[in-house]
């Protein structure tokens, strides 16, 4: 892997026709088993889901990674953070509170 090169996916989350709040609730859902490290590809559909997802990550700690180039779909990648900030099970814009 070259400096830049997006990883291969250890996961991915399709969220193809989803709107980025729904997209987030399923990534949530299927990440919570996830160890770290775990490089999550994402399909997105949703036009904010270029704004959303590195927000939500910088938001939870996970490290965003940018677009995955050479797909016939929009697909981002993320790297899910040992210390994420968890958020509530149906409001992903909300985190925990402990």
């Amino acid at each position: 892997m070259t400096a830049g090169e997006i990883p291969a996916a250890d996961l991915t989350v399709d969220g193809t026709g989803l709107l980025c709040v729904t997209l987030l609730l399923r990534l949530r859902k299927q990440i919570d088993a996830a160890e770290p490290d775990t490089v999550v590809h994402v399909i997105a559909t949703d036009p904010a889901a270029p704004l959303d997802l590195p927000a939500w990550c910088h938001m939870t700690g996970h490290t965003y990674l940018g677009p995955v180039p050479g797909s016939d779909q929009p697909v981002y990648a993320l790297r899910l953070a040992a210390d994420a900030r968890s958020t509530r099970p149906g409001a992903p814009w909300h985190p925990v509170e402990h």
